[in-house]
């Protein structure tokens, strides 16, 4: 029987198409990286395998906290170390420890992780859908950082900072099952 696979896109409800596009396109980095790890146990998401200094579960709260504040800082403006209001609590911790490393998540269910990233999403989706066209290719000067950003160049970033942190859960998901 021949499977058939949908190879296309389906744009998001946005102001402008393209920007549905680059919806649809954080979304199926989204989708590879949930089908990756659903169904992994807390133990596998905890484990840090012989000679790497990241777990699953830390992987993906990083992937939430960077877009979250990708989203707040850079695309709302927001003081930096700012989160919405109905998303700080879900990160009780910074993005790096005391040792510059990632900070380490654990004891978190694989739905627990997803809820998180979920409900970053909705705040991403929400702001760039009402966004112009004229909005997503507007600037602003990240002063502490001495450069200029987008929300187009965000929203791209984005999904190769998540396709990045993907290809390293896939290698530690291999070395788990050695």
């Amino acid at each position: 029987m021949l499977i058939r696979q949908m190879r296309t896109i389906t744009p998001h409800p946005a102001t402008d198409e393209s920007i549905g596009r680059w919806l649809w396109a954080l979304d199926d980095a989204r989708t590879r990286t949930k089908g990756l790890v659903a169904g992994l146990t807390e133990r596998q998401l905890d484990t840090v395998p012989a000679g790497l200094t990241n777990s699953i579960g830390t992987l993906l709260y990083h992937i939430a906290l960077i877009e979250a504040d990708y989203l707040c800082v850079d695309v709302l403006g927001m003081g930096e170390d700012t989160l919405l209001d109905e998303l700080m609590p879900l990160f009780t911790l910074d993005v790096r420890d005391d040792r510059d490393r990632l900070s380490v998540m654990a004891g978190i269910s694989v739905a627990e992780h997803f809820a998180r990233l979920d409900r970053v999403r909705e705040a991403m989706v929400k702001t760039y859908s009402a966004m112009t066209l004229t909005e997503l290719d507007s600037t602003r000067e990240l002063v502490n950082w001495g450069s200029v950003v987008s929300p187009a160049w965000v929203i791209y970033h984005l999904t190769q900072h998540e396709a990045e942190h993907r290809g390293e859960i896939r290698s530690i998901i291999t070395l788990l099952e050695q």
